[in-house]
């Protein structure tokens, strides 16, 4: 092989492994990019001109596992959906025993201008292997010089690792923004909202949309499911939604055993149990408009709250699965 040969194929992307998709449905997904950064190539490589590869080499190869990639990643604080941009970390806030609040720093006042219910793709590197995955900043969508992401930290989870290791004035890198609900003010009589866990992360800024204008009449009926009461996130601010003459907050503790152990003011619209099919009935009958459903959470739990919705009479196409 010659030597101009060797330097072509060293230029060459590298495909992406499994561990870097989020498998989120990202516009355009790593893969997407990689094949896109791969066409170039080969019409540089056609053409013998190296010059033609100068704009990869300014972005970051999102198909590369090596460290000291990030290096070339934009520092502008502006998302970018095909690269990688860095952010710094202002304040990290633990919720409960394995959740945490991080707050990263925008400049000046500008804002990610996220629609409702986008999700933004984090980059960590872990013993030399890249993994990527998706979360939905939980701040309101024009929030001015900062946003504000949820993450839930797994004992065996690889991104957990690198999470786990953040702290205040530390650089990370995400892109994106991808996905989103798309909602208008007034479009749906009445939002019903299934979320477990960290779940409850792209409902807030759609609530926080209908709270927070005058004009938008929607009601909203938001049913959060948790283990414990303690393991129940963000409480001051639900408790604050919850006053508002339109919305209406449930919460389905699946290890507590009696109500009596919690606040007063959390015994009435509190279960124990889980949200089964005879619970969510009862709390689709009690809407008070014809409710359009918004559901995330694991896998399991969004394919059982679909078939529960379909028993209650409501159809897949009055539903939005994050």
């Amino acid at each position: 092989m010659s030597g101009n040969e060797q330097d072509w194929l060293a230029l060459k992307p590298q495909e992406p492994s499994p561990s870097q998709c989020c498998s989120s449905g990202c516009k355009p997904c790593i893969y997407d990019v990689y094949e896109k950064e791969l066409a170039q190539w080969e019409r540089a490589r056609a053409k013998q001109d190296k010059s033609l590869l100068m704009e990869k080499k300014e972005q970051v190869n999102l198909s590369s596992s090596h460290p000291g990639a990030c290096a070339l990643i934009s520092s502008n604080s502006e998302l970018n959906p095909d690269t990688f941009t860095a952010f710094n970390i202002s304040s990290v806030e633990q919720l409960t025993e394995d959740t945490y609040q991080y707050r990263f720093e925008l400049p000046g006042n500008s804002s990610l201008r996220l629609r409702l219910g986008q999700h933004i793709v984090l980059r960590g590197v872990v013993d030399g292997l890249e993994v990527q995955r998706a979360y939905t900043p939980i701040s309101p969508g024009n929030a001015e010089g900062y946003f504000e992401v949820l993450m839930k930290c797994y004992k065996a989870g690889l991104m957990s690792q690198y999470i786990k290791t953040w702290k205040k004035g530390d650089v990370v890198f995400w892109r994106g923004p991808f996905g989103g609900f798309p909602y208008r003010p007034n479009q749906h009589g009445e939002l019903l909202m299934l979320a477990s866990g960290t779940g409850l992360a792209p409902m807030l800024p759609i609530l926080q949309s209908i709270t927070g204008d005058e004009e938008d009449e929607t009601f909203v009926t938001l049913v959060g499911c948790f283990p414990t009461f303690d393991s129940i996130y963000l409480k001051p601010l639900l408790q604050d939604l919850a006053r508002y003459w339109n919305v209406r907050i449930f919460y389905v503790l699946s290890q507590e055993t009696s109500l009596e152990k919690l606040p007063w003011s959390y015994q009435e619209n509190t279960s124990i149990g889980h949200l089964d099919e005879g619970l969510l009935k009862t709390i689709t009958n009690s809407c008070r408009r014809k409710p359009f459903a918004l559901i995330c959470g694991s896998h399991a739990f969004n394919e059982d709250m679909k078939r529960y919705l379909k028993a209650a009479g409501i159809e897949e196409n009055s539903c939005f699965v994050f």
